[in-house]
């Protein structure tokens, strides 16, 4: 995680899932993985760095994502989620254009050139 402060954070799957939110969002925006799973160490760990920050939680339409989901919904339920469409399932293979919509509708700054491209 970054020393710089940043109020935003978005909660991904993985490093592919980061790579592509990446090249859409413009404003800084804190990205962590989950790495497919998360343990209770690991949120013990995260709590106090997301204690004062605007959390979104980003997975994949699928079930292992939805599992992650409901774990985050119970630990940071102040977190917005923001979803894929189901027919792109991974966030890492959805189009850009998707991605740059859907998180300008979770308020997250993203290039607008993308936005253009749907």
């Amino acid at each position: 995680m970054n020393d710089s402060y940043v109020d935003k954070v978005l909660i991904v799957e993985g490093k592919s899932d980061k790579n592509k939110v990446k090249i859409v969002v413009k404003e800084p925006v804190e990205i962590i993985c989950t790495n497919g799973t998360i343990s209770m160490t690991k949120l013990d760990e995260w709590i106090d760095f997301l204690e004062d920050k605007d959390i979104y939680i980003l997975v994949d339409a699928d079930k292992a994502g939805e599992k992650l989901r409901k774990q985050f919904k119970r630990e940071f339920p102040q977190a917005e989620h923001i979803y894929i469409d189901r027919m792109y399932r991974e966030v890492a293979t959805a189009p850009l254009h998707h991605l740059a919509t859907v998180l300008l509708g979770a308020n997250i700054d993203v290039h607008t050139e993308y936005l253009e491209m749907g």
